[in-house]
């Protein structure tokens, strides 16, 4: 199920990211008619807390994921303190059978914030390498290098770091978000693409440089594994996600100054970027996923 089935609001501050409203009879009818035998619940949004509450109502065993930083993103754009946000993600999540993560290092925290150990299964991410993969860099044309971000275009991505570098060549950035217009005004020597989505996004990525990757708030940051399959180095600090996919000076380089991470980074073999990515293949990721599920009952 996903939010484009129901009526939806726009998120506020976040207007692309679409709510769905007064959900929970139709998530209830759907899930009546499907009758299924194992319920993964991926969000904590409107549609996760229904398929949550439609589970604890029939006695249902499910599984859920945790992929954000729910309770520091509201700290970043509402001042909620982040500790009601851990409150509120303890008690979505901890009827699950089983919760998903994708490193070691967020079960770490989790569990350090009253998770229960025994819960957490690894779930890895994967990669279309069959798309994303080094191309004919000819498809941009902007003076090198091309430094590149893709994401969303928000507050908790920490873009400015990456635009207020004073590097040689050219800064795009690919993505939407409620930050778009306000870094374009600030930046103007920047390229700003836009949101891009399949094969116009592998093109996009394969023709750039280098990636550089700014966050300091992602659980992973799989848009690194399409920078690595692309033949792309990615620049970042040393913080959770980097830390977890790349190879130090080998696929990426990371460090407290990013500047220094672009000029480490931009010397890196494209060869070794691209098999660090084949081994993030959407096989192992499926079954990873597949074996972590439960029966409902």
């Amino acid at each position: 199920m996903t939010p484009d089935q129901f009526n939806t609001i726009p998120c506020p501050s976040y207007p692309s990211i679409k709510l769905a409203v007064f959900c929970y009879p139709k998530v209830q009818k759907l899930l009546d008619n499907f009758s299924p035998d194992r319920i993964h619940i991926a969000t904590e949004g409107p549609l996760g807390l229904a398929a949550r509450k439609y589970c604890l109502k029939h006695k249902l065993a499910f599984t859920t994921s945790f992929h954000t930083l729910f309770a520091e993103y509201t700290h970043l754009r509402f001042k909620v303190p982040i500790s009601w946000g851990y409150r509120l993600l303890h008690w979505f999540h901890n009827p699950a059978s089983h919760i998903m993560v994708a490193t070691g290092r967020v079960e770490t925290d989790l569990i350090k914030r009253g998770f229960k150990k025994e819960k957490f299964v690894r779930w890895s991410r994967g990669v279309d390498t069959d798309r994303f993969k080094p191309r004919d860099k000819g498809h941009l044309s902007y003076p090198r290098p091309i430094s590149m971000f893709v994401g969303r275009v928000a507050v908790e991505k920490s873009i400015e770091d990456f635009l207020a570098l004073s590097i040689p060549g050219t800064k795009v950035v690919v993505g939407d978000g409620p930050q778009l217009n306000q870094l374009k005004s600030q930046y103007p020597e920047a390229i700003f693409h836009g949101f891009e989505t399949g094969e116009p996004l592998a093109k996009t990525m394969a023709a750039a440089d280098i990636f550089v990757f700014p966050s300091r708030t992602d659980t992973f940051g799989i848009v690194m594994l399409d920078a690595l399959a692309c033949g792309l180095p990615v620049a970042a600090y040393p913080v959770q996600g980097p830390l977890d996919v790349l190879i130090d000076n080998q696929t990426g380089c990371m460090r407290e100054n990013l500047q220094e991470a672009f000029y480490g980074a931009i010397k890196l073999n494209s060869e070794d970027c691209r098999k660090q990515a084949l081994s993030y293949s959407w096989q192992n990721c499926s079954a990873q996923f597949f074996n972590n599920l439960v029966p409902v009952r």
